[in-house]
């Protein structure tokens, strides 16, 4: 649960960035934006890992 807190907090947390973005064309928002969704994309890449570990040792 503890990624799954990350997550949440990593989201909410790039809120205000995408509102100035979409709503107010900041240029640099948008930058925030990008590096924020791919820390995003890194941390759901290590929750897929330690999902598919669990996994096979309960196979086990």
């Amino acid at each position: 649960m503890k990624r799954f807190d990350e997550v949440r907090d990593l989201v909410m947390g790039l809120e205000g960035d995408f509102e100035k973005f979409y709503e107010k064309g900041n240029q640099a928002a948008g930058t925030r934006v990008r590096k924020g969704m791919q820390e995003l994309k890194n941390l759901a890449q290590q929750i897929r890992i330690e999902v598919q570990e669990q996994k096979n040792k309960a196979k086990a």
